[in-house]
Parts: structure tokens; C-alpha cells; sequence
């Protein structure tokens, strides 16, 4: 099961947190059809945000077609996204560990490192090219 993590200083609301957590574990196949996501409960427990914005995350989720909610049995993911070229353990995702092996060795931070990666991605992907 997911476990979601809420970054208050991301400036990116905590709705948005959990739909981009929930898709990134679907690429990546750690959760596949007829997985159930966290009851709102749980997420409200262990990350101290209101119920209605893990409900507002889940009817997002639902939106897109990657989940279900069952009256009285959870919410279950009802489409995958992953691609085995996505996976952490494939050539791509072996090449890109050990850049971020490198760069963490080379004294950049976390914060640092995910600058790079954005800026580089907006460069690939966000100026037309594919």
C-alpha cells in the first residue's frame, strides 16, 4: 500500500501532492489494478491534513479514470500506468540511479539535484521537442 508524504514547503497543494504521489507509484507498478489505496482516515493520520483534501485527491484520481471508490469497501485502482522502461531497475532507471549517485557525491543537496532534473526536463519537454 502507498504511503503518502505531505511537503508543506513544496508550494504545491497537498491535493495535488497525493494525485502526483498516486501517479508516480502507477508508473513505477507499485500499484496495480485492484490495489486500494489508503482510506482518507489513514492518510488524514499519518500526514495531519483535512479529510476533504484526501477526498479532493481521490475524486481527481477517480476523474482520470486510474481509480474507484466503493461505498463502504475503499477506494481501488482501476487502471496502471506503468511501462517497463519506467522501472527503477531498467537500464534507463539503472543509468539515471547512478547520476544521482554521482551527484549527491559530488556535494549537491536534494533540492539541488531536483532543480537540475527540472530544468533539464522543461528543456526536453516543454519546448516542443519529445
Amino acid at each position: 500500500m502507498i504511503e503518502f508524504r505531505i511537503d508543506r514547503r513544496a508550494g504545491t497543494p497537498a491535493y495535488l501532492q497525493i494525485v502526483e504521489q498516486t501517479r508516480q507509484a502507477l508508473l513505477l507498478g507499485r500499484l496495480t489494478v485492484g490495489d486500494q489505496l489508503p482510506t482518507a482516515r489513514e492518510v488524514v493520520a499519518s500526514t495531519a491534513i483535512n479529510p476533504n483534501t484526501v477526498l479532493k485527491a481521490y475524486r481527481e484520481l477517480e476523474r482520470e479514470g486510474l481509480v474507484q471508490g466503493r461505498v463502504g469497501a475503499g477506494t481501488f485502482v482501476t487502471r496502471g500506468l506503468a511501462r517497463s522502461e519506467v522501472d527503477v531497475d531498467s537500464p534507463l532507471g539503472t543509468e539515471l540511479d547512478r547520476w544521482i549517485g554521482r551527484a549527491k557525491l559530488g556535494g549537491l543537496a536534494r533540492h539541488e539535484v531536483e532543480a537540475l532534473s527540472k530544468a533539464l526536463l522543461d528543456r526536453h519537454f516543454e519546448s516542443g521537442r519529445s
